[in-house]
């Protein structure tokens, strides 16, 4: 008897020990998995492009000129595998000098005594995507459009141009702030994205712009309602659009050897804009026609009122359009070609172009490229 109790009492501790040995196992905490990270992938591009060009008892004629053009552009990729972090910085900043009477440095004005804006531009934008279903996604964007230094408008000819000069912008004057949250189609090389809740704000910041008539839609408070125009009894440097927005991208490397081109479309579409033009009354429009160099108007409201719904939304619709060519020469060297081309009813240009307005430039240039790919 006293045998089996001992068994007994050893067979219980046995069980008491390995009961505890398992508990003791199953309470050992398990390796930690180790969340998915994103992947940082990011190019940058400085480029210099210089050009001069010397005359001197030439027979053809012409106008000695040096033109110095810098380029940045900036692509910052963080990669996710739910969503994509998009960073892009595309600035440019040049001038060209002209020696227009091709003489000494003690004649007047001095050699290459005109100089002129080649280039102005700052384009910035950050865009964050969702991953929803293979190659659909939804997107917020912000986007920002200025530039650097101030832009005139000359009327002059030659050495006078310079007295005859007019402010017509400046950095902030105008800018154009656009967020929006749409959904993206996006493959490997174009996307498209559509949003119908988008804001674009305008920033005219130059209060002597605005005076002048150079308010690029940011409307007045007493617009049309003072006998002289240019007298506000406050100043607006602000205007909000609430309207639909359509940008479509494209980027692909190689399409020929050695041969790049993107291209980029945005279209925007202010709800305000018919309220703005007033089509059922004209008198109250705050918009603005294109003129010609002696001050007629290109347009009258006979032309606009002959227009149908559609072609009138179309008529208030902004574009922006923009295609560049880069072929590489070599690891730091390429020749390129860059077309941009706008419709904005808020800009009443000079001339027969009116609201379009125009930038093209083939040239030359001397680049850098650094990747760094980062985890």
């Amino acid at each position: 008897m006293k045998k089996q109790s001992l068994f007994v009492v050893v067979a219980a501790l046995l069980v008491v020990v390995c009961g505890n040995r398992a508990v003791a196992q199953d309470e050992t905490p398990a390796p930690e998995v180790q969340k998915p990270r994103g992947t940082w992938s990011t190019s940058t591009t400085p480029a210099l492009k210089i050009s001069e060009t010397m005359f001197n008892n030439w027979s053809s004629s012409g106008n000695s000129q040096i033109t110095v053009l810098g380029t940045f552009f900036g692509n910052y990729k963080y990669t996710h595998a739910k969503y994509v972090w998009d960073n892009i910085a595309d600035l440019a900043y040049g001038y060209a000098w002209q020696d227009l009477d091709n003489s000494s440095i003690d004649s007047v004005g001095g050699l290459f005594e005109s100089r002129r804006k080649s280039a102005d531009k700052i384009d910035l934008t950050s865009s964050l995507t969702f991953k929803l279903f293979k190659d659909w996604g939804a997107n917020a964007t912000a986007n920002l459009k200025t530039q650097f230094g101030n832009g005139y408008e000359y009327t002059g000819v030659g050495s006078e141009a310079e007295d005859t000069k007019e402010k017509v912008s400046g950095f902030m004057s105008p800018a154009y702030l656009t967020t929006a949250i749409s959904f993206e189609l996006k493959r490997s090389t174009w996307s498209v994205s559509a949003s119908f809740l988008t804001g674009k704000t305008t920033f005219v910041i130059d209060d002597s712009l605005i005076v002048h008539g150079k308010n690029y839609g940011v409307v007045q408070d007493d617009d049309f309602k003072v006998e002289d125009p240019g007298t506000y009894s406050k100043i607006n440097n602000v205007y909000f659009a609430l309207g639909s927005y359509i940008k479509a991208m494209y980027l692909k490397k190689d399409i020929l050897p050695n041969l790049d081109l993107y291209a980029r479309a945005e279209l925007f579409y202010d709800y305000r804009k018919p309220k703005n033009m007033s089509w059922d009354d004209h008198s109250k429009s705050k918009y603005t026609f294109a003129t010609t160099a002696d001050g007629d108007q290109v347009e009258d409201w006979s032309d606009l009122d002959r227009k149908g719904w559609l072609a009138r939304r179309a008529f208030e619709t902004d574009l922006d359009f923009e295609v560049k060519l880069d072929y590489r020469l070599s690891s730091h060297i390429s020749a390129n070609l860059a077309v941009n081309l706008k419709w904005d009813t808020d800009f009443s240009g000079i001339g027969k172009w009116g609201h379009w307005q125009i930038y093209q430039m083939a040239g030359v240039q001397v680049f850098f490229n650094w990747k760094t790919p980062k985890v």
